[in-house]
């Protein structure tokens, strides 16, 4: 029999991914795919879905303490569903976005390892994961007031359109800052049932960062995509990518002032968020878009970037 394209050539696993993952120390191998799909084996992307969520529903909190309203076990519990809520929605979400880019990921030499190219899912199981994975960010979903719920569900707009962006726009990475920027707004409104300016502001830096960060894993692929007819802000960017690093990382950090003083964040707050312009002033000052390897570290660097920003606000709750 003639083996299939793309095989099983990494020993089970994925090229752009750590080996020593616990996925492949935890799971049986015939568990490896679809924890592939899911990226659990590449736990940045879930970290950088849920610190959105995290931000939100700590300066939520910090706007209820002030008006009396503070409930500690309902912060813990919104925290904990929103860490579930993450890893589920993310995994669905890449496993819908494998499936629309199957051909592309053939073509890329970073991607075709992955279970689809490499044919070690069929799309029909893909399909049937993406419904399970779904469904448990569903019934997280539902654990919310009716406003949370609508709002989540408005989500699911975004969420279908990004994986084809790179198809039709050079902003791809707008349509996923909007799509992973939810959840500065669904912290807020699983508190008060309702927006205000604070959660806005909060997604709009969620948006400006997150297009920023992924600028930076973009130009791992900037070659490929280029062969391939993908489109990205990393190939628009090109040597100007400082540049807009700084206008990015810089209304991150203008719209984050904004939504604290909107929701009446602590003062630990601010002290997180002058960490965090040292973090990111740090990525830009350093960045070398023609070593892929530095990319990478410097866009998982991002997580400690939301670690700190989501430990000032609960500091500025508790002080």
């Amino acid at each position: 029999m003639t083996e299939k394209p793309n095989s099983d050539a990494f020993g089970g696993r994925v090229s752009d991914a750590p080996s020593d993952n616990f996925v492949y120390q935890v799971l049986p191998r015939a568990a490896w795919p679809y924890a592939q799909l899911a990226r659990w084996d590449r736990p940045i992307g879930w970290q950088l879905l849920m610190w959105p969520c995290f931000w939100s529903a700590a300066l939520a909190a910090n706007a209820a303490m002030d008006e009396g309203m503070f409930q500690p076990w309902q912060l813990i519990s919104h925290l904990v569903l929103f860490f579930i809520g993450a890893v589920a929605m993310r995994g669905a979400g890449c496993t819908y976005n494998d499936l629309i880019d199957h051909e592309i990921d053939n073509e890329v030499a970073r991607t075709r390892s992955r279970p689809l190219p490499s044919g070690r899912v069929s799309r029909f199981e893909a399909k049937v994961f993406l419904s399970v994975q779904a469904l448990a960010g569903l019934i997280v979903l539902l654990q919310f007031n009716t406003f949370s719920i609508l709002l989540g569900i408005a989500s699911l707009l975004v969420v279908a359109i990004y994986p084809f962006a790179k198809r039709f726009t050079d902003w791809p990475q707008f349509f996923l800052g909007l799509a992973f920027s939810w959840g500065a707004l669904m912290g807020w409104a699983g508190v008060f049932g309702s927006l205000s300016w604070a959660p806005i502001w909060l997604y709009a830096a969620a948006v400006a960062w997150t297009i920023g960060y992924d600028t930076i894993y973009a130009h791992q692929d900037k070659e490929d995509d280029a062969l391939v007819g993908v489109r990205s802000t990393a190939r628009l960017f090109g040597d100007n990518t400082k540049a807009w690093l700084i206008g990015l990382y810089g209304l991150t950090l203008v719209f984050l002032l904004f939504a604290y003083i909107a929701g009446d964040a602590g003062l630990f707050a601010y002290v997180g968020l002058i960490a965090a312009t040292v973090m990111l002033a740090w990525q830009i000052l350093i960045i070398d878009i023609d070593n892929p390897d530095q990319c990478l570290k410097l866009f998982k660097f991002n997580t400690q970037v939301g670690a700190v920003l989501f430990g000032g606000l609960i500091l500025g709750l508790i002080l």
